[in-house]
């Protein structure tokens, strides 16, 4: 019984000591709403105004002129254009991205830190400059200018060039979402596949690549959204020329220079159509992540029983390549 107050002491002490330690580290209220306030403003004035007065500006005449101004030939021309470079850089960038982090997340080589360099080198470099840089090499003027009109291959101005310029700019994404990913999750369960008797193909299908889904599916859309927006170095290498190598950036470029009121409404239409797909590109990452952390949260809650016979990284391998 004479023990009881002592022991009571020390424990209303430490939870003294504690909320005054957890006061120490916060700041006071004053200034908390005010960096809130501050991040707030800044989220209205700069990103949430300009968006809902594009959606604003482009419905400004209805939705039958709105209509009208993406099936207008040339703009539907840009729209198609747009994604069918999409659909060639972002699966290029698939390829190379994948193959980028499997080698440096899993392997050491001599060039290693090279190769880490170089994927960031479009973040680096203006989206101008790399343009100017494609019209250097494979320009009438370039380094294989000549050649090139001789044989009847046109990269500049044309299709080609454009492809390229969006490969250029947006092959850093998918390989950077993936490594860290990759570093993470380790080398034990290929290990632990190879060991069993897998062989580097189907370790790789069944073992390395689930592993790191949630990696490239953030770096697929990321490099998605950044190849139908690109403007910098497709305008370089493109030409402007209307039906044939405009895409959906220039298009709206060059109906806001127009002049027209229905040019003006036509331009934010199309921009409109591109901020519509930035959000939708928005969402579904932050749906993935969502279900990403549910499903994080839900395999710590309910853990894996494994054979007493097995080690965690033999049995884990063992279910994936089943």
């Amino acid at each position: 019984m004479a023990g009881a107050p002592s022991t009571d002491t020390a424990i209303i002490r430490r939870r003294v000591s504690r909320s005054q330690s957890q006061r120490g580290t916060e700041e006071p209220p004053l200034i908390k709403w005010t960096l809130i306030a501050i991040a707030l403003a800044f989220s209205l004035v700069f990103l949430l105004l300009p968006l809902v007065n594009v959606f604003a500006q482009a419905f400004a005449k209805g939705w039958q002129a709105y209509w009208n101004s993406l099936t207008e030939p040339d703009s539907w021309a840009a729209i198609r254009l747009t994604l069918i470079v999409a659909a060639i850089a972002v699966p290029l960038n698939v390829l190379f991205g994948v193959a980028a982090a499997w080698a440096i997340a899993k392997f050491e080589f001599r060039w290693k830190s090279l190769l880490t360099t170089l994927i960031d080198l479009p973040f680096s470099v203006s989206p101008v400059v790399a343009g100017l840089m494609f019209v250097l090499m494979f320009g009438l003027q370039g380094y294989f200018g000549k050649w090139l009109e001789a044989h009847e291959i046109k990269i500049i101005f044309a299709v080609p060039g454009i492809v390229l310029a969006t490969v250029f700019v947006t092959f850093p994404f998918v390989a950077r979402e993936l490594i860290p990913v990759m570093q993470a999750a380790g080398s034990e369960q290929e290990q632990a596949a190879l060991t069993l008797g897998a062989s580097g193909w189907r370790t790789f299908w069944h073992v390395t690549l689930p592993s790191g889904k949630w990696g490239l599916i953030y770096g697929i859309i990321l490099c998605n959204a950044r190849a139908m927006g690109e403007f910098g170095a497709v305008s370089v290498v493109s030409g402007h020329i209307i039906r044939q190598t405009e895409t959906m950036p220039l298009r709206v470029q060059a109906l806001y220079e127009g002049g027209s009121a229905v040019s003006g409404a036509a331009a934010f239409a199309v921009a409109s159509l591109l901020a519509l797909l930035a959000l939708i590109t928005l969402a579904i990452k932050t749906f993935l992540e969502w279900k990403q952390a549910r499903d994080y949260s839900r395999a710590q809650q309910l853990a894996m029983p494994t054979p007493e016979s097995d080690s965690d990284t033999a049995f884990l391998a063992r279910q994936n390549l089943r």
